[in-house]
């Protein structure tokens, strides 16, 4: 089996929020912790799970994740986990601080971007976003067909030597 360099961190993504980033103009980024049951993290390994409607807020200076759907796991007994519980994210008081006073902001929300393993460990990769309107959503969707029409006319044209 083949050894990974030092320093470098496997990571393998297991779920992704690429609505989110259409929706929403994001403001900053922040790696989160979560704090997870055993079967959780087996269902995890299994690859299934769902940003799709999950969000983030704060309560009583933690901050905790909503309606992410990890499924029950196939082999789990009677202490299986509900699917869409509330989980705790865990992360410095000082980071957890800052985001707070800015979600406070009027317009400023917190969207799951990408759930992930690093390492053995589960991450969540969280945006502090604001919502795009209408037109700022047609300008982005007019930029990714731009670039989809020149990639394809780039890789049409026939090579010179």
């Amino acid at each position: 089996m083949a050894k990974k360099p030092e320093g470098e961190e496997v990571l393998r993504a297991l779920a992704s929020n690429r609505k989110a980033r259409f929706e929403y103009e994001i403001l900053d980024e922040l790696e989160f912790g979560i704090a997870l049951t055993g079967t959780e993290v087996k269902s995890l390994r299994q690859g299934q799970c769902s940003l799709a409607e999950a969000y983030a807020y704060f309560r009583g200076g933690e901050l905790y994740l909503m309606n992410a759907t990890i499924p029950e796991y196939r082999q789990g007994n009677v202490h299986n986990h509900a699917p869409t519980r509330e989980r705790k994210l865990l992360a410095h008081r000082r980071e957890l601080a800052a985001w707070d006073k800015r979600v406070k902001e009027r317009g400023v929300t917190i969207v799951p971007l990408t759930l992930y393993f690093k390492g053995s460990r589960v991450k969540l990769k969280l945006g502090l976003a604001k919502g795009k309107k209408q037109y700022d959503k047609r300008e982005t969707q007019r930029e990714r067909t731009d670039k989809r029409e020149i990639e394809r006319a780039m890789s049409s044209r026939p090579q010179r030597r």
